[in-house]
C-alpha cells in the first residue's frame, strides 16, 4: 500500500467458527484482510489463510485515469470562480460550456484507454482498459443527457435536435460500417448497404440517406421514380431551426402536411414493389412495430425513444418526456428482461428527477468523481437548492468532501483535494484538517508542500504539528540545522532550546559551528527562546572577533554572562573565549568591565567546588580546569593593571 507510512496496526476479530479470526490491516485508503487459524490446546491440523487487499477507489492509481481527475479539478476551479451576483440567463452559456469541457476531457481519457486497450498484449491490462471505458461510456452518456435536459434545458422543438446529437454521438458504429460499405468496390451492392441507410434514417441524418440511395437507383434505372419519390419525401422533411424567424407553431404545422403526404404515399403503395424503400416509409411515419423490428440497428431504448419522438412528436415538450420514456423502455425491453442500471438512471433523468439520477448514480458507479461534479455543477445552475442531507451538509458538500477523501489516499493526487475541500464552506475545512495530519511526509520537499498549504489556510495546530515531526525526524538523523530550521517555523520554544543546546554541545566537541548560514541569519527569530538568542549572539561574538572589531566583541561576551543570557555551565567557554582579548597589545576590557569578568570568574569557580564536591569528578579534568582559572586570573590581573594605568593616564 502506496500511503502506509508506518507498519499499520492489527486487529484480530474472532469468528464464530471454531478457531478462526479475521484480520484487519488498515491503511488511509485501503484495508487489508486475511483469515488466521489458531490452534487450540490438544487441536490437530493445518489451513491456509488468505490475503485480500480492498481499496475505496481502485481508479485513483490508473496512470490515465489520474488525468482525468486533474483536467477535471482545473475546471472545477473554474467554475467555482463564477460570480454569484451574476444574473442566471447571463450564466448559463457559461455553465454549458463548462459542462462541455467535463465531457471533452471523458472523451479524451475514454480515446487514450482505447488506445492502449487495443495496443497493449498484456490481457490484464487490456480488460481493466476495456472496463474503464465502459464505465466512462455511459458516464458521458449520463452527462451529455444531463446537459441537454438541466444545464441547457432546452425547450420542446429545440429539445428534440439536442436528443438527435445525443443519440448520435452515443452510437458511432454507423459511420465505421458506413465507410466500409463506401470503400468497397460495389457499395449499393454491399451486404451492409441497406443496415447502413435505415440506420441513417433511425438517426434522422436524412442527407446522408439521399447520397447512399443515389447508388442504388442508379443500378435500378426500371426503379429511378421510386427512388426520386423517396428522395422528394426526404428533403422535404422538416426540422426545427431555433435560430430562425419560423415559430414552433409554424413548424408543427408544416411538419404535419409532411407527414401527411408520407402516409398517402404509404396508403397509395408507392414503395410496395420495393421491400427497403418501404420499411423507410414506415419510419418514416413513426410505425411502431418497423421500429421494433429494427431493435439490432437501434441498440437501445432511448435511441428507439428519439427515433419514435422524430417521426411521430418532433415538437415533444420536456414535461412530457417521462411518459414517453416509460412507453418505449416497457416496448423495447423484453418482459423477461430487468433493467440495468444504466437504464434506471437515464429513465429518471427523463423524469427530470436529478436527485434519483445522483442517488442511482452512486450505487452503480465505483467512484465519487461523476457524481460530485455533476452535482457541483448542478448546484451552480441552482437547481439542488431544496435538497438539504438530514446531517447538516448539503448534497454537493457531502459528494464533494467524499470524493476529495479520496483523493486523499493518493501520493500525489492529495495536493488537488485541497481546493474541493476549500470551496466546501460547512465542512470543508474540519475535514482538510483532519486528511492533513494523514498525509506522509516521506521527504522534506512534500512537508513543505504541507505546511505551505497548512500556513495558508491558518491552520496553525497542524502548521506546529507538522514542524515538530520534521524537527524531531532532523534531530534523529543529526541534522542540527534542519531540526532548528523546523523548531523555529513551528514557533516551538522548548524544542529550540533543546536544538541550540546541541548547537552548544557540539561547538564545545568540535571547536566549530555547524549550519553557519542558519545560525548567521536568524533575525528576530532568535528571541523565540534565551537558548537560541545566546546562541545567534555567541555567534555574533566570533564573526566580530574574526573581523577584528575586538571591543565590539568583548562588549557583546560581557554582556552576555551579566545579562544571564549565557547557561552557566558555558560561562568557562565564554571566559576562555575572552583570553585572547586580554591578551593584546591594546587594552580592550576597561577596568569596570574587567571587575566584571571577575566577579562572573569568582561565581563560576565557587559554583564548581559545589559541584565538584557532590560528584566524582575525574581528577584530569578538575586539573584542567584548575588550570584554566588560574590562567584567566593572572590574565585578568594583568589587564584589570594595565586598563587602570591607562584609565588613570591624563593625556596632555
Amino acid at each position: 500500500m502506496e500511503e502506509v507510512d508506518v507498519e499499520p496496526t492489527i486487529t484480530n476479530i474472532p469468528a464464530i467458527s471454531d478457531g478462526k479470526h479475521m484480520g484487519f490491516a488498515w491503511g488511509p485508503g485501503d484495508i487489508l484482510v486475511y483469515e488466521t487459524l489458531y490452534k487450540a490446546s490438544g487441536a490437530s491440523g493445518s489451513g491456509c489463510s488468505f490475503i485480500h487487499e480492498i481499496r475505496k477507489d481502485e481508479d485513483i492509481y490508473s496512470p490515465i485515469l489520474r488525468k482525468l481527475f486533474n483536467e477535471s479539478h482545473h475546471i472545477f476551479v473554474g467554475l467555482q470562480t463564477i460570480r454569484e451576483e451574476l444574473p442566471s440567463k447571463s450564466k448559463k452559456p457559461q455553465f454549458v460550456s463548462i459542462s462541455k469541457n467535463y465531457r471533452s476531457v471523458i472523451r479524451a481519457c475514454m480515446e487514450e484507454l482505447q488506445q492502449v486497450a487495443v495496443s497493449t498484449r498484456n490481457v490484464e491490462l487490456a480488460t481493466q482498459c476495456g472496463n474503464q471505458v465502459s464505465i466512462l461510456l455511459a458516464i458521458e452518456l449520463i452527462w451529455n443527457l444531463c446537459e441537454v435536459l438541466f444545464i441547457d434545458a432546452a425547450p420542446a422543438g429545440s429539445l428534440l435536435l439536442h436528443l438527435l446529437d445525443w443519440v448520435r454521438l452515443h452510437k458511432a458504429d454507423v459511420d465505421e460500417r458506413a465507410r466500409e460499405v463506401l470503400q468497397s468496390e460495389s457499395p449499393a451492392e454491399h451486404h451492409d448497404y441497406w443496415d447502413v441507410v435505415v440506420s441513417y434514417v433511425l438517426q434522422g441524418r436524412l442527407e446522408e440517406v439521399r447520397q447512399m440511395l443515389v447508388k442504388q437507383g442508379t443500378l435500378q434505372p426500371a426503379a429511378r421514380s421510386m427512388y426520386k419519390q423517396m428522395d422528394t419525401l426526404l428533403s422535404k422533411m422538416p426540422f426545427y431551426n431555433p435560430g430562425g424567424t419560423q415559430t414552433l407553431t409554424e413548424f408543427d404545422v408544416k411538419w404535419r402536411h409532411w407527414h401527411e403526404e408520407v402516409d398517402r404515399c404509404m396508403q397509395d403503395n408507392s414503395f410496395a414493389s420495393n421491400r427497403h424503400l418501404e420499411v423507410i416509409c414506415k419510419i418514416l411515419l413513426g410505425d411502431e412495430d418497423t421500429l421494433l423490428d429494427h431493435k439490432e440497428l437501434l441498440g437501445t431504448w432511448y435511441h428507439f425513444l428519439v427515433t419514435r419522438l422524430l417521426f411521430c412528436h418532433p415538437t415533444v415538450k420536456p414535461t412530457e418526456l417521462h411518459y414517453y420514456a416509460q412507453s418505449c423502455m416497457t416496448m423495447f425491453l423484453d418482459s423477461r428482461s430487468v433493467s440495468e442500471p444504466l437504464d434506471n438512471i437515464l429513465l429518471a433523468a427523463f423524469e427530470f428527477d436529478i436527485h434519483q439520477v445522483i442517488k442511482e448514480c452512486s450505487i452503480a458507479l465505483n467512484n465519487w468523481w461523476f457524481v460530485a461534479h455533476l452535482t457541483d455543477l448542478l448546484d451552480h445552475c441552482k437547481l439542488l437548492q431544496s435538497h438539504n442531507l438530514h446531517f447538516g451538509s448539503n448534497l454537493r458538500e457531502f459528494l464533494l468532501l467524499e470524493y476529495a477523501s479520496g483523493l486523499f489516499t493518493h501520493h500525489s493526487l492529495w495536493q488537488l483535494a485541497v481546493d474541493y475541500f476549500d470551496h466546501c464552506p460547512e465542512f470543508g475545512r474540519v475535514y482538510l484538517e483532519l486528511q492533513i495530519e494523514r498525509v506522509p511526509l516521506e521527504t522534506e520537499r512534500k512537508a513543505l508542500k504541507v505546511l505551505r498549504i497548512c500556513e495558508q489556510r491558518q491552520m496553525s495546530e497542524q502548521v506546529r504539528s507538522i514542524c515538530k515531526i520534521m524537527a524531531m525526524r532532523a534531530l534523529r538523523n543529526n541534522r542540527l540545522g534542519s531540526a532548528l530550521s523546523w523548531s523555529i517555523r513551528a514557533k516551538d520554544a522548548a524544542f529550540a532550546t533543546l536544538i541550540s543546546e546541541r548547537f552548544l554541545q557540539d561547538y564545545c566537541a568540535k571547536g566549530t559551528f555547524s549550519d553557519l548560514d542558519l545560525i548567521d541569519n536568524l533575525g528576530p527569530a532568535m528571541l523565540l527562546s534565551d537558548r537560541l538568542t545566546f546562541l545567534g549572539k555567541y555567534r555574533e561574538f566570533h564573526k566580530l572577533y574574526g573581523e577584528k572589531r575586538f571591543r565590539e566583541a568583548a562588549k557583546l561576551l560581557l554582556s552576555l554572562m551579566t545579562a544571564k543570557i549565557a547557561p552557566q555551565s558555558f560561562w568557562m567557554t565564554l571566559l576562555t573565549d575572552a583570553l585572547p582579548l586580554l591578551e593584546q597589545k591594546e587594552v580592550i576590557f576597561t577596568a569596570d568591565q574587567t571587575y566584571e569578568l571577575m566577579f562572573c570568574l569568582e561565581e563560576l569557580t565557587s559554583s564548581l567546588n559545589i559541584t565538584a564536591s557532590s560528584t566524582d569528578r575525574p581528577m584530569q579534568e578538575e586539573d584542567v580546569e584548575v588550570t584554566k582559572v588560574e590562567l584567566l586570573r593572572l590574565a585578568l590581573a594583568r589587564n584589570l593593571a594595565q586598563a587602570i594605568v591607562k584609565e588613570g593616564t591624563v593625556e596632555t
